[in-house]
């Protein structure tokens, strides 16, 4: 049996009693280290879990997937995923890997940021679809997420904007080379995430996203020092949440419900869209 398990979004007792079981059964268990992270590390996990974890970065995990399903039809095997196993399309592409290989697949579920968005006072039945804003690099300034976010607000949907990370990137030079070199881990925060969109309405001259748009900032969510704030984007633009992982949520027409609860993150007290 191949097992998804998620880890959930704090730390490593966020792991579920029966995603633990598994964990301490299996052949081998691999620790998917790229779409997200936790407030802990390897090392941490691996003497909470009392097993030892074999690291999969995005190159295993994209490229070389057999050799992580190798064995799981007559053994035990698993990848730890943060969140919810099905958070990123990576591990849907793992999972019909192994259906096309006859291999029996179960999935432990977690706590997701796709759930947990709502503890900014938001509906979840009121969002629309979920977007990735991808961090601007020299001579790449993709614009495709702004599209979908005035979609949703156009529609009255709330948007989460998952904000880009950078795990073991390499650079364009030591790519070439082939250099096991690896770049320091990078993440879009929020007020970043702003300046990109702000700068595509400026320059589409669109005036559905502006500096005087309420938007909301949510900072490591599910770890102790979580952190929520709401406001204009002018004024989030100039906001700095603190460490990663950031995301944005863009409300779109907000029940006077959600207002209210809303209401108690607000840099200022006018929470209108």
């Amino acid at each position: 049996m191949f097992y998804f398990i998620g880890l959930g979004l704090g730390d490593a007792k966020d792991i579920t009693v029966k995603g633990l079981e598994i964990i301490k059964k299996a052949e081998r268990i691999y620790l998917e280290a790229y779409t997200s992270i936790l407030t802990v590390g390897k090392v941490e996990l691996e003497q909470f879990y009392g097993r030892d974890l074999i690291v999969a970065d995005r190159q295993l995990v994209e490229q070389d997937a057999d050799s992580i399903l190798d064995g799981s039809d007559v053994k035990d095997v698993a990848i730890l995923i943060v969140g919810d196993p099905f958070g990123a399309t990576t591990h849907t592409d793992l999972f019909a890997r192994a259906a096309e290989r006859g291999i029996k697949c179960k999935v432990i579920h977690n706590a997701s940021i796709l759930s947990a968005a709502g503890c900014c006072g938001l509906q979840l039945y009121n969002f629309g679809e979920t977007v990735s804003i991808v961090m601007w690099e020299d001579g790449w300034y993709p614009e495709s997420f702004y599209d979908k976010i005035v979609g949703n607000k156009t529609r009255g949907l709330h948007t989460l904007c998952l904000l880009d990370i950078k795990m073991k990137e390499q650079s364009v030079e030591n790519m070439m080379k082939g250099n096991k070199i690896y770049e320091p881990p990078r993440f879009l925060k929020c007020k970043d995430a702003i300046t990109q969109l702000l700068t595509i309405s400026e320059k589409r001259k669109d005036t559905v996203l502006n500096p005087d748009t309420f938007c909301i900032g949510l900072a490591r969510i599910g770890w102790d020092s979580q952190k929520i704030v709401a406001g204009t984007m002018s004024l989030l633009q100039n906001f700095d949440l603190g460490p990663p992982i950031h995301s944005l949520v863009i409300p779109g027409k907000m029940h006077f419900l959600e207002e209210e609860l809303v209401k108690q993150f607000a840099v200022n007290t006018d929470v209108s869209t």
